[in-house]
């Protein structure tokens, strides 16, 4: 997979419409911007970077891609305190304690009666047997580079991190390789696919996002949400889906600290399956509203508005 190569465009997997039929078999029913800008995201050899409010579907169309493209999918999921041990490596410290114990002997023997200038020339030798790949502690950005097998790369809430972090990406993305002082730099064993998402909970550097193809989304249109909710609840009837869409729908414009995504909307769909429920009505509502509200103060605001809220989703 080459950016701009003839090989990669000829594939038809790199086809917006065959991409979309082909995320469709698998569960992601993705609208024709999403499913044109992932394919020039593969065609290109360029990272896509998902970005919208959570539960839209970014993730999920990360995991869609890597089935789709038969890749394996490598997940790092960020957060505040992500450093270079927890996404690119760190060294295996127990296993440097343990094979120095055991060569304890050896090691004091063969230094003992040396100089203090051919110790520090053994020091540097012994240096190099420590800090070398048999201690190396693989972590998801080392694990992408270095696998044998074609890998999609995750980068999952990059906007949980910080800016600092985004300067760890940039070497993966741009140059698909990574440099660790004591072993050099490391090139991709195969062309990396990378998959970013961000909720938007803070500005992105100018440097990450020139690598990416921007890709945004938001909460899906009541006909693509329907159909997601049809793929993934089929016990639901065309009347009941209807109406979980259009009170979702409404749910969305009332100002939430956390309006329901995707992910809410399926939950609810199948709680009412469990329910054996065939129509929405006020109480129903009530004892269900904990699978798409998250927030007591967001509970209390769609109370406030319920009955509005179930007589513009019963509206045919």
């Amino acid at each position: 997979m080459t950016a701009g190569g003839s090989a990669a465009a000829a594939d038809p997997v790199f086809d917006s419409e065959v991409l979309g039929r082909a995320l469709a078999a698998h569960g992601y029913i993705a609208d024709v911007a999403t499913s044109t800008v992932a394919g020039l995201a593969l065609a290109l050899g360029r990272p896509l970077l998902a970005e919208g409010p959570p539960g839209t579907g970014k993730t999920q169309l990360a995991s869609s891609l890597a089935a789709v493209t038969g890749r394996r999918l490598i997940r790092l999921q960020c957060h505040e305190e992500l450093d270079e041990a927890r996404a690119l490596y760190e060294w295996d410290y127990g296993r440097q304690m343990l094979a120095t114990q055991l060569m304890r002997p050896q090691l004091d023997s063969a230094l003992s009666g040396l100089t203090a200038d051919e110790l520090f020339a053994r020091t540097a030798d012994m240096e190099q047997f420590f800090f070398s790949d048999r201690f190396v502690v693989e972590r998801p950005l080392l694990a992408a580079v270095r696998a044998v097998e074609p890998v999609l790369l995750l980068v999952d809430e990059v906007d949980r991190a910080d800016e600092a972090f985004e300067a760890l990406l940039l070497e993966v993305l741009g140059e698909q390789q990574i440099t660790i002082p004591e072993l050099g730099t490391i090139v991709a064993r195969q062309p990396i696919v990378a998959v970013i998402t961000s909720n938007d909970s803070r500005e992105l550097s100018d440097a990450l996002r020139r690598r990416c193809l921007r890709l945004g989304f938001t909460y899906p249109d009541a006909e693509r949400e329907a159909a997601i909710i049809e793929v993934k609840v089929p016990g639901v009837s065309a009347a009941l889906r209807a109406s979980v869409v259009a009170f979702l729908a409404d749910l969305r414009d009332l100002g939430l600290r956390k309006p329901p995504g995707i992910s809410e909307a399926i939950d609810w769909a199948r709680a009412l399956i469990v329910l054996h429920a065939d129509s929405l009505d006020a109480a129903l509502v009530r004892s269900t509203l904990g699978v798409v509200v998250k927030h007591a103060g967001d509970e209390i605001l769609v109370a406030s508005h319920l009955e509005r809220l179930l007589a513009r989703s019963s509206q045919p």
